[in-house]
C-alpha cells in the first residue's frame, strides 16, 4: 500500500509528523478518510479527532480544533488552532 506524508500542526508547535497508510478527520461536512491517490482537497477542520494509521501500523489519535485539514500529491496537512497528541 501506498503511503501519505502527514503532518499535524497547531499555531505553536508541530505535533506529530510522518507516514501514514490513512488519515481519518472531521471536516465541518462530516468525517473524510484520505488515503495515498486521494484528490486534492482542502476542507474546514471540525473540533474532534483525528486519526492516523502510520505506515510500520501504530495509531496516532490527535484532539484538533479549528483549522483545516489539506491533502495533495499524497500529502495530508492537518493545520489546528489548538492540536494535541492524545496517544
Amino acid at each position: 500500500m501506498a503511503d501519505l506524508t502527514v503532518t499535524v500542526v497547531s499555531a505553536d508547535e508541530q505535533v506529530w509528523s510522518g507516514q501514514a497508510n490513512m488519515v481519518v478527520a472531521r471536516t465541518a461536512v462530516g468525517e473524510i478518510g484520505l488515503l495515498a491517490g486521494h484528490q486534492p482537497l482542502l476542507g474546514v477542520l471540525a473540533a474532534g479527532e483525528v486519526r492516523i494509521t502510520a505506515s510500520d501500523g501504530g495509531r496516532i489519535v490527535v484532539n484538533a480544533e479549528d483549522g483545516f485539514v489539506s491533502m495533495e500529491n499524497d500529502t495530508v496537512t492537518i493545520a489546528a488552532r489548538s492540536a494535541s497528541l492524545v496517544r
